[in-house]
């Protein structure tokens, strides 16, 4: 979505996509791991991959070994209950399997499908950055209760949705209750406000996913990729067997 459609798009409108866009699945082939397992890359003295990240030049947030030999991208959506799936199935095997052991490492980057995925992805990169991730994994793993939040006061996000760019974030987090999740998690209400209050950072931000998603022609949620290349499917299921016959174990 463009930056100008998503600076202006009515909140109402955009809640029915938040289902309808994510992306569908595909079969598995049951393929079994082939050749050697690439051998574990031990972490520096008293730290652990998985708790190392980084900050990718895309505006990627990346956990693990930043010289992994596999490097798995997902570019996900906060309202995605795709990506809450994988989020739920997925992420903790993959931290404490593959990430743990300096040969994968994974990186999450944004993809905006409505303006709510800009307010929520503001609030999760608004801290250390390392907790951005923790903080979407809360997202996803409460998502009904978020999207209750989205939807439950629409007269006072349809007026959000008018205030210029410097007002209208915070106001549509106050309006969804947004404000009040991420500071049961960590941010503060003074902290959420000043970041979302920061027009010149959120617009920086959806410069950045939209450079991304067009560089790398991302159209559904979420998409991954390994080692540059596109990968089939969008569960954890599909995804692990990739990894392996890619080498990891």
């Amino acid at each position: 979505m463009k930056l100008t459609r998503l600076f202006s798009l009515p909140l109402l409108a955009a809640a029915p996509l938040m289902l309808a866009a994510c992306g569908d699945d595909v079969a598995a082939d049951g393929a079994q791991p082939a050749g050697e397992a690439l051998p574990a890359v031990a972490a520096p003295a008293g730290t652990k991959w998985a708790d190392t990240v980084t900050v990718t030049p895309e505006g990627g947030y990346m956990i693990g070994n930043p010289d992994a030999p596999l490097k798995l991208v997902e570019y996900a959506s906060h309202t995605c209950s795709h990506c809450a799936e994988f989020s739920q199935t997925g992420k903790q095997p993959l931290k404490d399997k593959y990430v743990a052991s300096g040969v994968v490492s994974f990186e999450q980057r944004q993809t905006f499908l409505n303006p709510y995925d800009v307010v929520i992805a503001g609030l999760a990169t608004c801290g250390a950055k390392e907790q951005m991730q923790p903080l979407s994994d809360q997202v996803w793993q409460n998502l009904p209760a978020v999207f209750q939040g989205l939807q439950g006061n629409p007269q006072a996000v349809e007026a959000a949705g008018a205030l210029p760019i410097g007002q209208r974030f915070a106001a549509i987090a106050e309006a969804t209750g947004l404000i009040e999740f991420f500071a049961a998690r960590g941010i503060s209400a003074d902290q959420a406000r000043t970041c979302l209050a920061d027009a010149p950072r959120i617009e920086a931000l959806v410069k950045q996913v939209e450079a991304n998603n067009t560089k790398d022609k991302v159209t559904g949620t979420p998409t991954f990729f390994l080692n540059g290349n596109r990968v089939e499917g969008t569960t954890w299921a599909l995804i692990e067997p990739q990894l392996q016959r890619a080498g990891a174990r």
